[in-house]
């Protein structure tokens, strides 16, 4: 079976979002305010395990009845991942109210990401093999731009993001979307992601799916690369 299409994941896929030390600070210095170091760390640790940071690990602990319903749907519109991530934000007290929904913002920009080091050569060698390549993302928000600043949106065919469907993976009729769009049959298609629960819905549309482990940006350098030797 020859591959034809690849739809990626976003996030953990081909892009790590910053730490939650680093995005605390950027928001800090944009807003002239200042935290003691201690504070500083202790308030970024506090975000991170209350799963504030879009991109970044699960919640920790236990959220509120109301947030974490929310939180079960917090890809299917624009609205509920601002809710979700800044609902979980505010359980953390900040010098200045305004900080949490400043924090949310700031994911949204390209400077909070980056992308694996192996991304740019996979998604350039896909092309020159005439392989159309995705993106499907359950996502609040639209990553474009990042994907423009960092230089990978030449390559990428389609995005498929789930707040603008209204629907979130495993739905395999995101899948499908992408690969309507690309004008590829799922049967010759790989779907790359970091989640086995949400990309690996792809299966049940008849994709290939193959897993990539969410790694800071140094500690995955050639993740992807493996892609490859699937597409042959």
């Amino acid at each position: 079976m020859t591959i034809k299409g690849v739809l990626f994941d976003f996030s953990g896929t081909l892009f790590r979002i910053e730490s939650a030390d680093s995005w605390l600070r950027a928001v800090l210095t944009e807003a002239e305010l200042s935290l003691p170091e201690t504070e500083l760390i202790r308030a970024a640790q506090a975000l991170e395990s209350a799963g504030a940071l879009p991109g970044g690990p699960l919640p920790a602990q236990p959220m509120p009845e109301a947030l974490a319903e929310v939180w079960k749907i917090r890809d299917q519109s624009a609205e509920l991942h601002r809710a979700a991530f800044t609902g979980a934000s505010r359980r953390v007290p900040l010098p200045d109210p305004r900080l949490h929904d400043a924090l949310y913002d700031r994911h949204m920009t390209a400077a909070a990401w980056k992308p694996y080091p192996d991304a740019a050569d996979v998604l350039g060698a896909l092309r020159e093999r005439g392989v159309a390549v995705g993106v499907v993302s359950n996502i609040g928000w639209d990553p474009r731009p990042v994907f423009r600043e960092h230089g990978l949106d030449p390559y990428v065919g389609t995005y498929v993001l789930s707040y603008e469907h209204g629907i979130q993976k495993p739905d395999p009729r995101l899948f499908k979307t992408a690969c309507d769009a690309l004008s590829v049959a799922p049967e010759d298609t790989l779907m790359v992601g970091d989640d086995r629960r949400a990309d690996g819905g792809a299966a049940a549309l008849g994709c290939q799916v193959h897993f990539v482990d969410h790694l800071p940006v140094a500690a995955r350098p050639e993740g992807l690369r493996p892609v490859l030797s699937l597409v042959g």
